[in-house]
């Protein structure tokens, strides 16, 4: 049976992981799954990418890392993606994921111009978003958590804007039929949303943003976080067509 596949990009904070495990695993939590119900391929450990072919679906996780730091990991990663999205294999892209295939398609990616993005926020969608497969039938806005520095700043060719926010004008896109990038965090609660308020409070005071006023602002997201199981639904309904030669080629 076709696998879902967990890229890893990075972890959380050491003490997050003891508390509450890391990125890949609030995931799984959102989608109602276990580690045994998926593959997970730590891109930053050179790992291996399995057959295309045999995969139902993509996560791309977050990380603490910069696509712009050029790490060859990334650029391995960004080739095989373009490949992955050419066979039309359903893709979500969280954070650095979403940032990762907006490079990967030819985008560029920076430092948000608007600084650092952190907290709870309104997405507000476009009108793209009213038929698209995963952001159809939101409510508009809604809230999300956030935390980056780094954004798209400029689309892939044949990229579609979902959503923005206040900050950033490129929260949400979809690249070709079924490769979606969202840089808030849907994986996150208020809980860890705060606590990666408190770990950059030093950075998020020298640009004029106020730690403890992001903190109590912080809510919680239920439409955000659905968007987990809906993906996961879209893997399980999704009939993808399949090429004989479409194999891996590193």
């Amino acid at each position: 049976m076709p696998t879902l596949l967990l890229l890893k990009t990075g972890s959380t904070f050491p003490e997050l992981v003891s508390q509450k495990g890391d990125f890949e695993d609030w995931i799984l939590q959102g989608m109602g799954l276990t580690r045994r119900d998926v593959s997970i391929v730590d891109v930053t450990q050179q790992e291996p990418f399995p057959a295309y072919d045999t995969l139902s679906g993509i996560v791309i996780t977050g990380s603490h890392d910069m696509v712009t730091d050029g790490h060859a990991w990334n650029e391995r990663t960004a080739r095989w993606l373009r490949r992955a999205i050419e066979g039309r294999i359903p893709i979500l892209g969280i954070c650095y994921g979403h940032q990762l295939l907006a490079y990967a398609c030819g985008g560029e990616v920076a430092d948000n111009p608007h600084g650092r993005e952190f907290g709870t926020v309104d997405i507000q969608l476009t009108t793209e978003a009213k038929d698209d497969l995963l952001f159809g039938n939101l409510s508009n806005p809604f809230p999300a958590h956030v935390c980056h520095t780094q954004s798209v700043l400029r689309l892939p060719p044949e990229a579609r804007l979902l959503a923005s926010s206040a900050m950033d004008a490129h929260q949400a896109i979809v690249i070709g039929e079924c490769a979606w990038g969202v840089q808030f965090h849907p994986e996150f609660d208020v809980e860890a949303t705060q606590a990666y308020i408190h770990a950059c409070a030093q950075v998020l005071r020298a640009q004029g943003t106020e730690p403890e006023q992001l903190r109590q602002q912080c809510r919680a997201t239920p439409q955000s976080s659905a968007l987990l199981k809906r993906f996961y639904d879209i893997v399980r309904q999704k009939n993808i067509r399949r090429s004989d030669n479409f194999t891996l080629s590193d």
